[in-house]
């Protein structure tokens, strides 16, 4: 299966997926760090992250696959959302945790 397609299967697998930096328990740099308390705090509780510092190629797939530049990436629903700075945004309107409970 090449990168792309196993992107694919990952994030049209699981509801809420984040590709970042490390792990939810051991985030390893700041920004993914804020991601998953973001997530936590928006009552998402089956949270299945990939840790792109373990597969050369996921981390530089996902970057393809979303044309997005930049680590952590969230996907709900098989559906970028965007990195930490969305999310963010998105947490304190209330978007995103509207997202998670759809």
């Amino acid at each position: 299966m090449d990168t792309q397609a196993q992107i694919k299967e990952i994030v049209t697998s699981h509801p809420v997926v984040l590709f970042m930096k490390g792990t939810a328990q051991f985030p390893q740099c700041g920004f993914s760090g804020n991601a998953v308390n973001i997530l936590r705090a928006s009552g998402v509780e089956k949270l299945h992250t990939v840790n792109v510092l373990e597969d050369a190629a996921i981390r530089q797939g996902i970057k393809e696959y979303a044309n997005w530049p930049t680590i952590p990436q969230l996907y709900i629903n098989g559906e970028f959302i965007g990195g930490s700075d969305i999310m963010t945004e998105m947490f304190q309107s209330g978007e995103l945790q509207k997202l998670v409970k759809a």
